[in-house]
Formats: C-alpha cells, structure tokens, sequence
C-alpha cells in the first residue's frame, strides 16, 4: 500500500510538472507567435526609415536575394525574410522589372515592391532647345552618363540610316528631330531617344502642314521645315516669326535671294569665329542665300513649334526686308530706300 501510495503521488507530481511544462512552452509559443505577429505587421504597414531619396538598380538577373542586399547596402531599415514572405504573398517573384529605382521617404515594403512589378522606374531628363543644330544635340547626348551610347563615331550623313526607316527620309538629319524635354530610363539607347524626338517632328510637322494657308510657294513640308529653321535662327522674339516669314516668303515668290546669315553661318561649318566677312558673303556654297537662289538644300536647325507655324501662316504684309536693331526685334521694310535709312540708322552708325 505504501508504495502504491508513493506512485501515484510521484505520478501526480510529475502530471503536475508536465502540465507546467506544457503551459511553460506554449506561453512561449504565444509570446513567440505574438511577437512574429506584431514584427510581420510592422514589416507590412511600417515605413522604412527613408531619411533622403535612395535610388536602386534592379539589373537582368538579379534575384530577390541580390535585391534585397542591395537595400541593406543602401541603409534602409528592412527585414529581409519578411521582404520575402510579402513578396511571395503577392506573387511579386517572377514580376520584378529591372530598371533604376527612386525610393522616397514614406515607402513601406509592400509599396516599394509594388514600384518593382509596376515598373516605375526613375525618369532620366534631356533637352533639345528650339535652334540647336544636330551637332549641338548629339554633344548633349554624348555627355549623357544614364543614356546608351551607339552614335559614337558614327558619321554625320550615316546617322539617319541607324533608324532603318522604311519611307525615304533625307541623308542630312539636321531639323529632322523636335525640339523639346525627353525622359527616359536609365540605359535607353541615344538612337531610340532621337527616334521619339524624329517621330515628334514628322507629327508636329504633319499637323501644321494640313492647317497650312493657302498659296504657299512650298511643295513638301521638308520644303516647310528648311524655311521655319531659318526663322527660328532669325529671331528669338515670337511675335516677330510671321512678319520674318511673311518677308521670306514674298522674296521666294519674287525670285529673290533670300540673303539671310544665319545659313551663310550654317554654311561656313567650323570656320565660323563669329564674324561674316564680305569673302563668305560670295563664297559659293549650297548655304550661301547671298547667291544661291530659293531654299538651302537642308534646315539649318531645329524649328520648333511656333516656327514652323509661322511659314505655314505668314504674314500678309508686303516688306521685303528686315534689319535688326540691335536689341533682338527688327524693322521692317518694304521698300529698299526704307530699309536703307534703318540700315543706316540701326546698323552702319553703330560701327
């Protein structure tokens, strides 16, 4: 009796030990899963402590492994298995695109994940301003770090042919390319950039060609496009446009020569310093307005806009000359005694 009575108790003690084990390992288990519970909410709707923008490069290949230790190199404050778990709740592995990232203070895990499989990557900006030449334009692009480089040493009357565009266009691309404010992401190639601004002059350039005035002495919008380059070069002022077209235009319908300098300049290339001499105005080159007759046979810039509007609505006055007066605007004449007298009184009493 005395040793049944020694078993049970000793069973009773240890039934009691086992329920405090028990009761010890899932108040464990409780504050364990309470814990992963509250961490994996704060993973979920807690924003990384962003202090600046950080931008990250998700390159072909790259796993969420090799992503995730690239926001851990940037700093940010993030749970690496947490960032895995959420985004295999949302299907985000195989929808990851790679691309230049802007993170911005105020992202949560599941927003930048989000921008990932979106596919919002950072814009990279370029500008074209209205007047620059081809020449101009391909610098700026060469001193562009984000952009990909294929035009290097490519020649100038070889460049159009990398487009592989099926209509024919003309050798010379100078003109051909809108002027404007392009983005783009990281790693966009040159050629594909300048095929949006060509596919934006041939646009812009139709849509003003079909609402062209009547009469015009053109036969093609390139023919357009030439003369709105030599306004744009002609003046920086925008009310003065369709009075410098409408001059332009009259001296083609007279027969007259053009005579404007700024493709005398375009002509001259690299020995322009800055001065036209009274030799460059007689120089017989395909630019020289001072002895060809009608159109150089290319623009000689880029027109934008408002240009290309004005010589496909000109003025209707009747001058036929212009000069400046020294402070960007001109007079205008109609005779070539008035326009005398505003030489004289603007440009040679000046020297």
């Amino acid at each position: 009796m005395k040793k049944a009575e020694q078993c049970r108790e000793w069973l009773s003690r240890r039934s009691t030990m086992n329920h405090k084990i028990i009761g010890f390992v899932l108040l464990v288990f409780s504050f364990t899963g309470g814990w992963l519970w509250m961490d994996y909410q704060s993973a979920l709707q807690q924003p990384l402590l962003i202090d600046r923008t950080v931008l990250i490069e998700i390159e072909k290949g790259d796993s969420l492994d090799r992503i995730i230790d690239k926001l851990v190199a940037e700093k940010l404050d993030i749970k690496p298995f947490w960032f895995k778990v959420i985004a295999l709740q949302k299907n985000a592995l195989k929808k990851l695109k790679t691309g230049e990232y802007e993170l911005t203070p105020g992202l949560t895990a599941p927003k930048i994940l989000a921008l990932f499989v979106q596919g919002k990557t950072k814009q990279h900006a370029i500008t074209f301003p209205e007047g620059w030449g081809f020449k101009e334009i391909l610098h700026e692009i060469e001193k562009n770090t984000d952009l990909e480089h294929t035009l290097n040493g490519v020649a100038f009357e070889n460049v159009m042919a990398k487009f592989k565009l099926d209509t024919n266009v003309p050798a010379s691309p100078e003109g051909l390319f809108f002027p404007d404010t392009y983005f783009f992401e990281k790693h966009t190639s040159d050629v594909s950039l300048l095929k949006r601004a060509y596919d934006k002059m041939q646009s812009v350039l139709q849509q003003e060609w079909l609402n062209k005035a009547e009469g015009l002495p053109f036969k093609t919008p390139y023919e357009a496009l030439i003369l709105a380059s030599i306004v744009e070069k002609e003046t920086g002022v925008a009310a003065e446009r369709p009075q410098i077209a409408g001059v332009f235009i009259r001296r083609l319908e007279q027969k007259m020569l053009l005579q404007t300098d700024p493709t005398v300049i375009y002509g001259m290339g690299e020995s322009y310093q800055g001065d036209i001499k009274t030799k460059d105005l007689t120089a017989a080159t395909p630019y020289n307005t001072y002895v060809i007759s009608g159109l150089p046979p290319t623009p000689i810039a880029m027109p934008g806009r408002a240009a290309l509007y004005a010589v496909l609505h000109p003025d209707k006055g009747d001058s036929v000359y212009f000069v400046a007066r020294g402070d960007g605007t001109h007079v205008f004449s109609a005779t070539l005694k008035d326009h005398t007298q505003a030489v004289d009184k603007f440009q040679r009493n000046k020297k």
